[in-house]
């Protein structure tokens, strides 16, 4: 279990004030003159070590992310940087919790890590439902012009840096980080064609970087106590401290720290109080949002929760959005449902993404009820298979997997709604005919 002295997010469920001068008692701004001194590349070298991951969902290394940005512009274009905190994913709540009770973490971070990329600037792009999250944000942002940490000069250090906040108007298609870029141009929230990517013209046509909120926040405590410090937490590979999000059928819903690889049991035992019912009635868990299949009991249950033991399980980490699930769920309807989100979300610029997202909600409809044939199963996947890898952005893939998770662990609890509803004379041929 990870140490109290250990912690990044020491204000994570707000028993203490956000404002400035409670967080510069909990050790932030402590000196980050100091932390931007160290220089652009040691800056990034220390990141590349830490082995922070983006903890945003695809986990890719952070450090390296940053060093795709040109080192000096040829043309005159400035660099920024962008942060996702367009938190939409259905199970998603732990960019909230930073925001609203820790906001000076991801406003320091926003700072080190934007000199780091040599930005002018960072954009907080933050989600339009947060509506007191992103009154809290704007406030501590002000706080930090006011004393000098941001603007002219920022925290002495010489460097020129500014924050924006941007709200967002509720699209979950604007987590994607080029549809963010084009929303904040003012355009309509559709993902870009890559390349270019980002790095070389994102923003207003400039190098950009988008990063997540965690991984920005965690950046200062990370140069303060070092790379090696970070690295001790979890599997090679899966290194540093993670917030997880736990909803679903457990005794505690929390959001809470704690270093990544703990094992699942572990995880739930000690901080989400075990399993409504206990462990024999757990039935499968969803462990990194509702774009990741889903997990059987027997698989998961001392399963590392990190990216690779996740991915060796046919799932993956995401963004930590653990969802549990009891043998009172209905599996079939709760795939169903999720795939109703995706299809209302479809930003509607890919084929694939657009017509395949109803058809197979549709699908996933009369399967919940029994009203199809054992064949159109096998139809469902290969529909899957079209659409997953064949759009812009990663939406498609994320209406596909869920369903393909259900398919490959759940395909008996399928054929048995069908054959009951065969059973009473209710096949979909006999349906149609009666309708006739």
């Amino acid at each position: 279990m990870l140490a109290d002295k250990d912690r990044i997010f020491t204000n994570l469920y707000g028993f203490q004030d956000w404002g400035l001068k409670a967080a510069e008692a909990r050790g932030d701004w402590d000196d980050t003159k100091a932390l931007i001194g160290r220089g652009h590349d040691a800056i990034i070298e220390e990141m590349k070590a830490s082995g922070l991951r983006g903890r945003g969902g695809a986990g890719f290394p952070t450090g390296m992310k940053w060093s795709f940005m040109p080192k000096e512009s040829k043309d005159g274009r400035p660099s920024f940087l962008v942060i996702n905190a367009d938190e939409s994913e259905p199970g998603s709540c732990k960019d909230r919790e930073i925001i609203r009770h820790d906001p000076h973490k991801l406003i320091e971070g926003a700072l080190v890590a934007g000199y780091a990329m040599r930005a002018r600037a960072a954009y907080i792009y933050i989600r339009g439902e947060y509506i007191r999250e992103a009154e809290t944000l704007q406030a501590a942002i002000d706080e930090a012009y006011d004393a000098g940490l941001l603007g002219r000069n920022a925290s002495g250090s010489g460097y020129d840096f500014d924050v924006y906040m941007h709200r967002g108007a509720g699209a979950y298609i604007c987590g994607e980080e080029t549809a963010m870029i084009e929303s904040l141009e003012g355009k309509k929230g559709q993902p870009r064609l890559k390349p270019p990517f980002p790095a070389g013209a994102g923003l207003y046509g400039c190098p950009t970087t988008v990063n997540n909120v965690e991984s920005i926040a965690v950046v200062p405590t990370i140069l303060r106590r070092g790379a090696s410090w970070f690295s001790s937490f979890g599997r090679e590979g899966n290194a540093g401290t993670k917030l997880f999000q736990i909803s679903g059928h457990v005794e505690r819903p929390c959001v809470v720290e704690e270093a990544m690889s703990i094992p699942f049991r572990d995880l739930i035992e000690k901080h989400a109080g075990g399993i409504t019912g206990g462990w024999d009635n757990l039935l499968a868990v969803i462990p990194g949002g509702s774009s990741v299949p889903l997990v059987p009991a027997e698989q998961i249950m001392d399963a590392p929760m990190d990216f690779d033991g996740l991915k060796e399980l046919g799932s993956g980490l995401g963004t930590a959005a653990v969802i549990v699930m009891d043998k009172s769920t209905d599996i079939v309807r709760a795939i169903s449902r999720i795939s109703y989100f995706y299809k209302h979300e479809s930003c509607g610029q890919c084929t694939p993404c657009r017509e395949g997202t109803g058809w197979m909600w549709r699908v996933m409809e009369r399967l919940r009820e029994g009203e199809s044939s054992p064949g159109e199963i096998d139809m469902l996947y290969e529909v899957t298979k079209q659409v997953e890898g064949h759009t812009i952005c990663a939406l498609g893939d994320a209406a596909a997997w869920p369903i393909q998770g259900l398919l490959r662990h759940f395909r008996p609890e399928l054929e048995r709604r069908i054959a009951e509803r065969e059973g009473a004379g209710l096949s979909g041929a006999a349906m149609a005919e009666a309708a006739e």
